[in-house]
């Protein structure tokens, strides 16, 4: 039997922008034994925001760009969305691998696993909190589930849920890459005196912000917060800082390009992630962990969900809600800048070690392999992947 390509079928609604999602695809250029196709919509609702495909060409992926339907129906959101040109697209290009970079309960992976025909299928999860879904999302979750070859986990909480819910297969822990051409370290400038402390993000009670303006209000006046994002809590906290007279102290700013994000944090000494554990709310990952360490900066977390993993030891985590222990904290940073360049270092390692596209990209590649030779895939010999491609 002659060798040939992996060919693999990725769906990833989080993907429908190249710098949100795609990039993580681009180091498959010029992997002989891989032959990697994206499923993306052709526009997307999310956070009140219409976004319209970046059009196909990405490197390392051919990229289909398909009309869904169902985009934001009822309280479910994204998860009711289907693809109805899927079941073509799967005739056409006979994937050995449907990989799909969503939940297990919603609709796209119900439609998947009933459209596979032979091929393997690997689920990425992200979902951390165990809850009982309605109605029949819990029986497509434990379909889909007891369908699934390999299970991509964002945490060890994602990965207890799939558990949870009658999933028994091989797992591999992966997660998200950064873009470090965008998020990269400058030279930095003679450190002014006090310290600039900063978040990027919803601005919404969760995170904890309220939190930061009560520590803000416990030390010295030459530490500042900016804050970069939207959302419905951001006129609650500017009454907050006026209340605790910290209104020249803290600024709030709306979102900006990945490259103006990529500039604010470059500006601070730490970023700030205060995320707090609610019923419905832990935190999965913390993307602008990373992208903070890519550039240099460490964080202060929470011990909300993935951020004390994500963070490891390029910052600091402090107990949740608890703006004495941060306020103590933010004085001995404030106090020793040589802690600033230590922590900054590591954070830099951190990313290097963990989250670069090449390193999630060959954490898809082996889970991909690994789930078509479970599952035998017929007439599948694989190519070997010449030595250094990574």
């Amino acid at each position: 039997m002659s060798e040939r390509p992996l060919r693999v079928l990725s769906v990833a609604h989080t993907a429908v922008e190249r710098a949100a999602g795609r990039l993580r695809y681009h180091p498959f250029a010029g992997r002989r034994d891989l032959d990697v196709h994206l499923v993306v919509p052709r526009r997307w609702h999310q956070f009140g925001r219409v976004i319209e495909a970046d059009p196909a060409g990405d490197p390392g992926v051919a990229v289909h760009v398909l009309p869904i339907w169902f985009p934001r129906a009822g309280p479910m959101r994204w998860y009711l969305h289907v693809y109805p040109g899927l079941g073509g697209r799967i005739q056409q290009l006979r994937p050995d691998v449907i990989h799909l970079w969503e939940e297990p309960w919603s609709l796209v992976a119900l439609q998947a696993a009933v459209l596979r025909k032979d091929a393997a299928l690997v689920l990425e999860v992200d979902q951390n909190i165990l809850k009982r879904l309605p109605p029949p999302f819990e029986a497509i979750r434990r379909y889909v589930l007891g369908t699934t070859d390999h299970i991509l986990s964002r945490s060890p909480d994602a990965t207890a849920v799939v558990r949870a819910c009658g999933y028994a297969g091989p797992v591999t822990e992966i997660g998200y890459g950064v873009d470090r051409a965008t998020f990269a370290p400058m030279p930095r400038a003679a450190r002014p005196p006090g310290l600039r402390l900063g978040y990027v993000g919803r601005l919404v009670v969760e995170k904890g912000l309220d939190d930061a303006l009560d520590a803000l209000a416990r030390v010295a006046p030459d530490v500042t917060l900016t804050i970069m994002g939207e959302g419905p809590h951001e006129q609650p906290l500017r009454e907050r800082a006026r209340s605790l007279g910290l209104a020249e102290r803290v600024s709030i700013r709306g979102w900006g390009r990945p490259d103006e994000v990529a500039g604010f944090i470059r500006g601070l000494d730490a970023l700030l992630l205060l995320t707090r554990t609610t019923p419905v709310v832990k935190e999965q990952f913390g993307r602008v962990i990373i992208e903070a360490q890519s550039c240099g900066v460490p964080v202060i977390g929470s011990e909300c969900g993935a951020i004390p993993a994500v963070t490891a030891d390029g910052g600091w985590i402090v107990a949740e809600s608890d703006p004495t222990a941060l306020a103590a904290l933010i004085g001995t940073l404030r106090a020793d800048p040589s802690l600033l360049a230590s922590a900054s270092a590591a954070a830099l390692r951190n990313v290097e070690a963990h989250f670069t596209y090449e390193a999630v990209a060959a954490q898809l590649a082996d889970a991909w392999t690994a789930a078509a030779r479970r599952r035998a895939v017929p007439g599948f010999t694989p190519v070997k992947s010449p030595a250094g491609s990574w």
